[in-house]
């Protein structure tokens, strides 16, 4: 009797969750799906439909307008650039040291441990951080927006987590084998943490392609401006009209405003949403695997 009431219970519980989150996945899933249809639809049907899921008028003119243009495919391919470079520039520096700063006996690790800390609470603020890229005669180019932020310290904390509970036997059977400690972590350590380094892929990459601000500070050449700042100047139509995209029809722009606003997000989605599967098997494994030890 006991236990068919366990049964009873875990099944009322199992169908009770079952619930819960379909009608959250639902409450997440509803304003992409609202969006991705308001991309199809003319400017007149989002105007007289708060809300619909599939467009009364099917028009492709937002995409037609978002393909026509050099200005915003350039800045899809700047994007794609910043997000492949950046991502692997993110993951050479911290992979490298936190691999050395995961080795116990390394002279001044506490020292410079502490300092990664203390960049987490506290930093020099918007003003120095620009003078520090002019000086370093950064302005103007893509790497202003890949070396600021080479290194998330708290990523670095994690993979540091991670590789310090790699077991040591492997590191002495490869360092009697004549391997180097570039060999160690080129042949044994990766290898071991594609887990932990497929979650901070994700990160960095998603975190390159959605960042505008640093373009907005930096990049004064509108032909070197990512996606993100040309969502921006779609979304603010009277800069957009006044000089950076003076190849199309304002008109045309203005009439189309809220579809071509959509469009533009679902472009700037897609990449993200086509990387995801690829390494989500490997997403919540890395990040607890590297938080819960150490």
């Amino acid at each position: 009797m006991n236990k068919k009431y366990r049964s009873v219970s875990g099944t009322l519980f199992d169908v009770s969750n079952y619930i819960l989150l379909s009608i959250i996945g639902i409450v997440a899933v509803l304003p992409f799906i609202y969006v991705v249809a308001g991309s199809f639809a003319s400017d007149a049907e989002l105007t007289q439909r708060a809300v619909f899921l599939i467009p009364k008028t099917f028009t492709l003119s937002a995409y037609a307008f978002i393909f026509s243009t050099d200005t915003i495919l350039k800045s899809i391919w700047v994007s794609l650039y910043v997000t492949i470079l950046g991502t692997l520039v993110n993951l050479f520096f911290t992979v490298t040291m936190a691999y050395a700063l995961s080795k116990r006996g390394l002279m001044g690790r506490n020292t410079v441990l502490n300092m990664i800390v203390f960049s987490m609470l506290f930093g020099g603020g918007l003003i120095p951080t620009y003078i520090v890229i002019r000086e370093l005669h950064m302005l103007d180019t893509y790497w202003a927006l890949m070396i600021p932020g080479a290194i998330s310290a708290f990523n670095l904390i994690i993979v540091k987590n991670f590789f310090q509970e790699l077991p040591q036997e492997l590191e002495e059977a490869a360092k009697i084998d004549g391997c180097t400690e570039l060999g160690l972590l080129w042949r044994i350590v990766l290898p071991l943490s594609m887990p932990v380094l497929a979650t901070f892929t994700l990160f960095y990459a998603v975190g390159h392609w959605n960042n505008f601000f640093s373009a907005l500070l930096y990049l004064n050449d509108p032909a070197k401006w990512p996606l993100q700042v040309m969502l921006r100047q779609i979304v603010l139509l009277s800069q957009m009209a006044a000089g950076d995209m003076s190849s199309v029809d304002p008109q045309f722009v203005k009439q189309q405003e809220q579809s071509i606003k959509m469009a533009v997000i679902v472009v700037g989605t897609i990449p993200i949403l086509l990387v995801y599967p690829f390494l989500q098997k490997h997403f919540a494994k890395g990040v607890l695997i590297g938080s819960v030890k150490g």
